[in-house]
């Protein structure tokens, strides 16, 4: 084997390898830049007043429903 075919294919490996260095720091640093917003965890969802009267009325209506069906049987 040619010593400058060598050199070229060690030359190419290196690059391939610093090509998958970066990706992987790419990666680590995405998830980092989550990490140190949010903790990776997501916030908890707010509801508006509309959405908790209706979400309250429903489950009334339910618990209502359930109490009958507990005295009929």
């Amino acid at each position: 084997m040619d010593t400058q075919q060598i050199i070229s294919e060690l030359e190419s490996e290196r690059d391939r390898l610093e090509q998958a260095i970066s990706a992987l720091r790419g990666s680590m640093n995405g998830r980092r830049g989550i990490a140190a917003v949010g903790g990776g965890r997501r916030g908890r969802r707010h509801l508006s007043a509309a959405a908790k009267k209706r979400i309250s009325e429903m489950m009334k209506k339910r618990w209502a429903e359930r109490k009958r069906a507990a005295k009929a049987a």
